[in-house]
């Protein structure tokens, strides 16, 4: 078990406990396609989301992220495209646990390194509704067209689909 303390912009000294071995014992429910490093590898939330909290996450993850320290740039995502709505929207909408102020993807950082809580039978019902996106790729998209949709697509990786093998 480690303790982990956060203090980053929008959390000060927030702590957790790692219970679990890091990307192993996840609920049987929950079977992302990608792992946080390789997200942030192939461009998510335009660069953005992880700019000030490096510290809590191992550096690896950080080595080939595609980032953008002062402003989203879509650019940077896989597709080239926006598929984020701000911050402010999930807010408004209740979808944000105080625990995790950046949302499902910080979420599903802390779960990957192993913190349990209160909060993942949420998190894992919310991921697992994305699906819908994929079964909207599939019946209107040539097989092997990845660049078809690129917005859902693009949205499908944010939530650690692999929308390029559909």
């Amino acid at each position: 078990m480690t303790l982990v303390t956060v203090r980053d912009r929008m959390q000060r000294n927030y702590r957790y406990e790692r219970t679990a071995p890091v990307g192993r014992g996840f609920d049987p429910e929950f079977a992302p396609d990608l792992t946080p490093a390789q997200m942030l590898a192939l461009g998510v939330f335009g660069g953005k989301y992880m700019t000030d909290c490096r510290k809590e996450f191992p550096a690896s993850w950080f080595a080939r992220a595609k980032l953008s320290p002062k402003a989203k740039n879509p650019k940077l995502n896989y597709f080239g495209v926006d598929a984020s709505q701000p911050l402010s929207v999930w807010q408004a909408k209740g979808w944000i646990n105080p625990q995790d102020p950046r949302g499902w993807f910080q979420w599903y950082c802390r779960y990957y390194m192993g913190r349990r809580s209160a909060d993942d039978a949420r998190q894992i019902k919310r991921w697992k509704a994305i699906r819908r996106h994929a079964a909207q790729i599939r019946a209107n998209c040539d097989c092997g067209d990845s660049w078809c949709r690129p917005r859902q697509r693009q949205a499908l990786l944010h939530w650690a689909y692999d929308s390029r093998k559909i």
